[in-house]
């Protein structure tokens, strides 16, 4: 993923309720927090394992999901808004790194952000289908979503034809369906067609899943492998830019809502 994309995450599989195939959640135990695999689980959510090895990546996404829980939709809006970069510079923000959609009131809040800043571009991968589908006209043109395959909804991606993401243990697998592979996030937000993932993140022990990231890394690949990992606040804008010179870069903004970051 480019540096220059913030990014906004919710609890993996707290806020999830579209996942099935690859729900994982961080669980706390007598040992600390470990990996739960739902009993579907054919491959592990990535972000649940970030939420286990780093405190302060699942501190922060359940901060969020704690502040907008329970809100209306009109609060919700409000403390995205207040979580946002620089209002009067281009940018893109990635949807739930980690975690969905949670409700339809959710949804419509990023909806109505959006609208509210249309020099913004938003993305996001989602199984959260029923919530898109039932504003699927009223989709604002700087949001784009990605159908993500392997969940609960999933045969409504091909009902109602919409575009997808599917995570694939090979480069070859993605070959034989016809695929390309994603590997910065472009496609989603730039493309128009569907396209695959390759698996990332440690896997059930034993599982295909396991033994296809283990080939992965054995030939240096899986998931965003080639690209620089940002974490949201790069020097240039979505158009290559550069940022404003007063512009707080490298730091986490101040914020009285949820966090992007």
């Amino acid at each position: 993923m480019a540096p220059n994309i913030f990014t906004f995450s919710l609890p993996a599989g707290y806020a999830c309720p579209g996942s099935h195939a690859c729900r994982s959640q961080a669980v706390k135990t007598s040992e600390g927090f470990r990996i739960k695999d739902g009993p579907n689980c054919q491959f592990r959510c990535f972000a649940a394992i970030d939420e286990v090895l780093k405190p302060n990546v699942r501190e922060q996404r359940w901060h969020n999901f704690n502040l907008l829980k329970g809100k209306s939709m009109a609060e919700m809006v409000e403390l995205i808004t207040a979580s946002l970069p620089h209002p009067n510079w281009k940018y893109l923000v990635r949807l739930h790194v980690s975690g969905d959609f949670f409700n339809q009131e959710y949804f419509d809040a990023w909806l109505t952000v959006a609208r509210q800043n249309p020099q913004t571009l938003f993305y996001a991968y989602t199984k959260s289908l029923p919530f898109w589908l039932l504003r699927r006209g009223m989709i604002p043109n700087n949001v784009k979503l990605v159908a993500s395959r392997g969940g609960k909804w999933d045969s409504l991606i091909e009902e109602k034809g919409l575009r997808s993401a599917k995570v694939v243990y090979s480069e070859a697998e993605a070959a034989e369906l016809g695929l390309p592979i994603d590997h910065d996030d472009s496609h989603a937000y730039e493309g128009t067609g569907d396209f695959a993932l390759l698996l990332h993140g440690t896997q059930p022990s034993g599982s295909k899943a396991a033994k296809a990231w283990q080939s992965l890394k054995e030939i240096g690949k899986g998931g965003y492998h080639n690209q620089k990992r940002g974490r949201g606040w790069g020097g240039k804008d979505y158009a290559g830019k550069p940022l404003p010179k007063n512009y707080v870069g490298g730091t986490t903004p101040s914020y009285k809502g949820a966090v992007v970051a």
